[in-house]
């Protein structure tokens, strides 16, 4: 296809990233490519409106299902940074305190990508999908009627387990079938629907925080009530045909589907261990991006510069409206010039950014909150697409779900150790007493060292743009099942170089 990358056109597995066409190569050899290889593959641009246009019903069905549970993870995430004072007032605790509900969560997601990541792969993606949401209703009630700080916390680590199962199921469904061309732009949609979820918290939090009798109450209340919708929108869809074609390729084999996939479980960890080793220090690098400039920003906001709950509201919309713009810009734009350069440019523009983003006092940051965040979710717009690029096939909601969340556990204590160390700079109290501190220097700093992080990781790292879904078995399929001599890959596509060095460095 004119303008795509040639490793679309590839069937071709590896078993790890420093590969290069059958050969595997050592870390200096592996080391020397990774400048090279940041050479812009310039890509044909295409209409983005054509490339939309190749996506079938089906298709954006499973898209439009994962995109909104996806938007209503994140909503239900945000619930408790956006009544962090409210809950402290409630429970008698500070604010300090509160953030642990936050890190709980971001702890223990882990444990469900682990969980939720295994029963996706082996069961398929839709009753894994169905119980998270199922599991979201449930402990959203629960913690709306709450009456201690130990309750709290106890739902809230209960929250988290739920909560992790959902980003690499919700990946799978939306990429797995979509046509090669679309794949960047979609995943930049689909990651926004966590910018979107943000900005759904923050206008209903202006809604329903305070606004009655009950207090924040409310809020988790209605956050309950989403998912049901959810629920029966995936009822009403099939199992991707990615995964269809999966599991009869697994009733084919001679152990039947659990031992084969017991089996494709053993090649997958030894075979990539190097790889979801990195992948999780990647997505560490990202998450504490993600949570390192937005978690504690509403309270820099309103402790530092005084802002009012209205102007915090408009503050936030207009910074996730920049996130949900770079999400889906730079998604698109890492199809032409390449996953990993993109990421890096657009951190290094963030990291120019982050001084009118912490420091800017007047209403004048609304300018620097929605630049700062397009190239923050601009960054995270490519995550959806590298992961599953990177990961392995048989095991893609697994690895794309357990990164992403080990990266989560790794990164859990962002808001803590904001606020901890915020505490270090204090400033004049307010005239009502309220203790006040230099949030926005703390959140510069960290973020300075965050970007340099996902800079050097990201060049040192691998990239496979263009990886086929095909159907073809994979190399780990194939040599857990005894079958590994059956995969090919064609010689004339071969000789063409259609099994480029950038497809599988």
């Amino acid at each position: 296809m004119e303008g795509m990358p040639s490793g679309m056109e590839s069937r071709k597995e590896e078993h790890d990233w420093a590969t290069e066409g059958d050969r595997r190569m050592g870390p200096i050899e592996y080391l020397a490519t990774r400048l090279p290889s940041l050479k812009p593959p310039m890509h044909k641009a295409p209409n983005p409106f054509s490339i939309l246009a190749k996506v079938n019903r089906q298709q954006w069905l499973f898209f439009l299902v994962a995109f909104f549970g996806w938007t209503w993870d994140a909503f239900d995430f945000f619930t408790v940074s956006m009544t962090v004072r409210p809950l402290a007032g409630t429970f008698n605790v500070s604010t300090y305190d509160i953030t642990w509900g936050i890190t709980l969560v971001l702890m223990l997601r882990s444990v469900g990508a682990i969980i939720f990541g295994i029963a996706s792969d082996r069961y398929g993606r839709k009753w894994p999908f169905v119980i998270n949401n199922v599991l979201f209703i449930v402990l959203e009630l629960a913690t709306a009627f709450c009456q201690t700080y130990k309750q709290f916390l106890a739902v809230r680590a209960l929250f988290g387990i739920a909560m992790g199962g959902l980003y690499g199921n919700a990946a799978a469904t939306a990429l797995e079938d979509c046509p090669p061309e679309a794949r960047g732009m979609l995943s930049g949609l689909l990651q926004e629907g966590y910018a979107f979820g943000c900005l759904l918290a923050t206008a209903f939090a202006r809604a329903l925080v305070n606004t009655t009798s009950y207090g924040w109450r409310p809020y988790y209340w209605f956050a309950a009530c989403p998912p049901a919708i959810i629920i029966i929108f995936r009822l009403c869809l099939p199992e991707t045909q990615a995964h269809q074609r999966r599991m009869q390729a697994r009733k084919k084999g001679d152990k039947g589907l659990t031992t084969s996939f017991v089996a494709e479980g053993k090649v997958v960890l030894r075979q990539h261990w190097l790889l979801l080793t990195y992948l999780v220090l990647f997505m560490a690098g990202f998450n504490f991006m993600s949570h390192g400039s937005q978690d504690l920003y509403p309270t820099l906001l309103e402790n530092q510069f005084g802002f009012s709950p209205d102007d915090i509201t408009i503050t936030q919309c207009i910074a996730y409206m920049g996130g949900m713009t770079g999400g889906v810009v730079v998604g698109y734009l890492s199809q032409v010039f390449g996953r990993r350069l993109t990421i890096i440019v657009i951190s290094i523009i963030g990291g120019a950014l982050l001084y009118p983003y912490t420091y800017v006092s007047s209403k004048g940051i609304i300018a620097a909150a929605f630049f700062e965040q397009f190239c923050v979710q601009g960054a995270w717009g490519i995550i959806p697409i590298h992961l599953m690029e990177l990961s392995p096939g048989a095991f893609r909601t697994f690895i794309v779900g357990t990164s992403y969340q080990l990266g989560n556990l790794v990164s859990s204590a962002s808001s803590t150790i904001e606020a901890k160390l915020g505490e270090n700079f204090p400033l004049p109290s307010r005239d009502d007493g309220v203790k006040r501190y230099q949030y926005g220097k703390v959140i510069c700093i960290f973020m300075a060292c965050v970007y340099i992080y996902v800079v050097i990781l990201t060049f040192f790292g691998p990239e496979r743009l263009g990886r086929d879904f095909d159907d073809t078995p994979e190399s780990d399929t194939a040599e857990a099942a005894g079958t590994r001599g059956m995969l090919a890959v064609d010689g004339d596509e071969a000789e063409k170089g259609h099994v480029p060095t950038r497809a599988v460095s």
